[in-house]
């Protein structure tokens, strides 16, 4: 329970969700689901089938993927909520990954000066860090999340059964958010998920609670991110740049937390470097990230257009690079300022130790 709204967990969560839902529609108020198209194949159904409640919802579906984050998709969901006659009263439900509740609840927010949006994560990454904390928005010309705002749901229900419906690489996509959290504040966490069998469900289960409870109490100490907050930047700067980066450059783009996991290795290189954590610990970082994703080539050439992609970072002030750093494992320092050749240096790190 956050100070704002409530976040279910587990196998009741979808009849507390029909619960919520059938005592708003008591009260006549329209209900929305907005879906992609593999939410709506995989996911939707388990909802319809559960309850006859929401048979008459309208459905907003958009194209998945982190591409689609832009000023179209979230005009789109404008006008179809103009033409299905949704009303100030209405609900939007976010049913999906992060891009999903990233957008639709920077919709639901500025649709008639704010709707409210509840969310119902589907994938790793977004039941342990995007639906948490009411950061929305949308990515503006390959720059991640550049314009959005500070909103939260009215409640998010987090039902673990929609992760069988994703592959292996959306399961690590997630699990690299995980790795932060223990990163960032917990060392006992972090040496947990070393031992999590990322193909066992059971084992991942135990550990989205530990990452929940991290996330939520860092968001609820600073909302909007004046401080504290700023520790759940780890591994961001750099990771954004890469996956700016590869969405631009790739045909199958990095996945968020594919470009976190590289951000994180290079981060923790600068964090050796100039905020004290141990040489043995930026060892094990890496090493333990490399033994779980899989590496991303880049040639030394492609360096200074994600360094130049660094630049337009929300979190840089007077040109110079903000990061959040690390002193040790489970501890993190913020407002750490860095030279350009440093992350230079970092990424090059990265690049040494993949190839």
């Amino acid at each position: 329970n956050t100070g704002e709204y409530k976040i279910y967990f587990g196998d009741t969560s979808l009849k507390e969700f029909e619960k919520y839902i059938f005592e708003e529609i008591l009260n006549e108020r329209k209900i929305f689901f907005l879906v992609d198209e593999n939410t709506k194949n995989f996911c939707l159904p388990v909802l319809l089938n559960k309850s006859k409640t929401y048979k008459n919802a309208g459905i907003i579906e958009i194209k998945s993927g982190e591409g689609n984050k832009n000023l179209n998709t979230l005009n789109y969901i404008w006008e179809q909520l103009a033409e299905q006659n949704a009303e100030r009263s209405s609900i939007l439900i976010n049913l999906g990954g992060g891009v999903i509740s990233d957008i639709g609840g920077f919709a639901a927010s500025t649709f008639k000066r704010g709707i409210n949006y509840i969310n119902i994560p589907t994938t790793l990454l977004a039941m342990v860090d995007a639906t948490i904390g009411g950061k929305t928005g949308i990515d503006l010309q390959n720059i991640k999340n550049l314009v959005g705002l500070f909103s939260n749901p009215s409640a998010v229900f987090i039902f673990t059964g929609f992760l069988k419906t994703l592959d292996k690489r959306h399961i690590l996509a997630g699990f690299a958010e995980m790795i932060k959290h223990g990163l960032i504040a917990d060392k006992i966490y972090f040496e947990k998920l070393k031992a999590t069998k990322i193909d066992e469900l059971e084992s991942i289960r135990e550990a989205i609670i530990s990452s929940i409870k991290i996330k939520n109490k860092i968001t609820e100490s600073d909302p909007y991110e004046k401080g504290e907050r700023k520790k759940l930047n780890f591994g961001h700067t750099i990771g954004h740049a890469f996956e700016s980066f590869s969405l631009k450059n790739n045909t199958n783009p990095l996945l968020h937390g594919e470009a976190i996991a590289i951000g994180m290795i290079c981060e923790s290189y600068i964090s050796e470097k100039i905020s004290g954590l141990s040489v043995d610990e930026l060892n094990e970082i890496t090493n333990f990230i490399l033994s779980v994703f899989p590496p991303f080539i880049i040639s030394k050439k492609d360096i200074p257009e994600i360094v130049k992609i660094i630049y337009h970072d929300k979190k840089n002030k007077a040109g110079k690079f903000n990061f959040t750093l690390l002193d040790s494992i489970g501890s993190a320092v913020i407002n750490q300022n860095c030279e350009m050749q440093m992350i230079e240096d970092s990424i090059q790190y990265y690049l040494d130790k993949i190839l």
